[in-house]
């Protein structure tokens, strides 16, 4: 045991590894008690792997230092206790966990705060090989109406969005993509002649050609494209990280710039990355009618699945979105083939 200036330092070998670090107290008993602790993490740790003794504050950490948000993560750290092991987790520690932390929390305020937060952790540490897969059961939220966005409310997100946020925005809302998705695209697979884009790297595993309309490539022409990898890119210029084959973890990369933008626009808590996919269905819809087109474009591979993200919509729907540019048609008309009153045509046609 050695003497900084002020805090006391835990120094020595212990099962073969040897430590050097701060203890962060200057007591000298606590720190004794301290040094006793962490002897023994050291060797269960050496007897038993990594895997049995890996902790929930250990995998938090791992989680926020590869970009995971660590918003609601303090209180669940400190509810558990830097010793907790994560492999402890189950679903009765989590009923435990929103009892102390949540007591007069609704459902969807226990799903957001502590169930997602605890889940992404888990899920990053079973994908590195720390603890076996598992599942977390969330609240039933009853009477949910799941959301979708109007084209007004989506011209109030846009304006809204930083220049690294929008473009992939107008690709969310124009393909129906999940968020992996998009930010797994390449430049080679993005083709802005035919308005179509190679996804490779989907949920269900396969890849699949989207189409997208003229105002999601105008947006993303704008916005100025890269020459080459990744189609979009961090606020630093670098391609986000993929963690998986189909990047489901990504969502929440982006998930800070997408609540400001969404906040600054004068949506409601309940809009997320995710609600864009919601928007896509219900739009292309309500054009086409026609739920094998929908399904092919969207990916979902069960009609009950694809009507599951189609809601409700006002008949006159398909006319505003012709004239706010998004043209979800089969066969959409190409930029240099639209007169300059295209949107008044669609409307009288409508109209009649």
């Amino acid at each position: 045991m050695g003497r900084g200036r002020r805090l006391r330092y835990i120094r020595g070998t212990v099962a073969g590894q040897r430590v050097y670090e701060s203890t962060r107290i200057g007591d000298k008993r606590q720190a004794e008690i301290l040094r006793a602790r962490r002897e023994a993490e050291i060797i269960e740790r050496r007897a038993y792997g990594k895997a049995v003794t890996y902790t929930f504050a250990e995998a938090a950490l791992a989680y926020m230092e590869s970009g995971g948000e660590g918003k609601y993560l303090a209180r669940i750290i400190k509810h558990f206790g830097p010793r907790w092991r994560l492999v402890d987790t189950d679903n009765d520690a989590v009923s435990r966990a929103a009892a102390a932390l949540y007591p007069d929390a609704g459902p969807a305020t226990i799903n957001r705060q502590l169930i997602t937060p605890i889940s992404a952790v888990y899920r990053l540490a079973a994908e590195d090989g720390k603890v076996p897969d598992r599942r977390f059961r969330r609240r039933k939220e009853p009477g949910t109406r799941l959301r979708w966005l109007t084209p007004e409310e989506v011209e109030a997100l846009l304006a809204a969005c930083d220049r690294r946020l929008l473009p992939i925005v107008a690709f969310l809302l124009g393909t129906g993509c999940r968020t992996g998705e998009a930010l797994g695209l390449t430049v080679q697979h993005l083709h802005l002649d035919t308005c179509e884009a190679y996804v490779g790297a989907t949920k269900n595993g396969d890849g699949k050609m989207v189409q997208y309309p003229g105002r999601t490539r105008r947006i993303m022409v704008a916005s100025g494209l890269p020459e080459a990898g990744a189609v979009f890119r961090t606020p630093k210029g670098k391609p986000y990280r993929l963690t998986n084959s189909s990047g489901s973890r990504l969502g929440g990369q982006i998930k800070g710039a997408f609540d400001k933008a969404r906040d600054a626009a004068g949506l409601g808590e309940d809009v997320t990355p995710h609600t864009l996919r919601h928007t896509f269905a219900t739009w292309h819809y309500a054009v086409n009618r026609d739920l094998i087109l929908l399904m092919e474009r969207g990916g979902w591979r069960k009609p009950d699945m694809a009507i599951g993200y189609t809601k409700l919509a006002p008949a006159d729907l398909p006319r505003r979105l012709f004239e706010h540019g998004w043209d979800f048609r089969a066969n959409p008309v190409q930029d240099a083939a639209l007169p300059d009153n295209f949107g008044k045509k669609i409307k009288i046609m409508r109209e009649v």
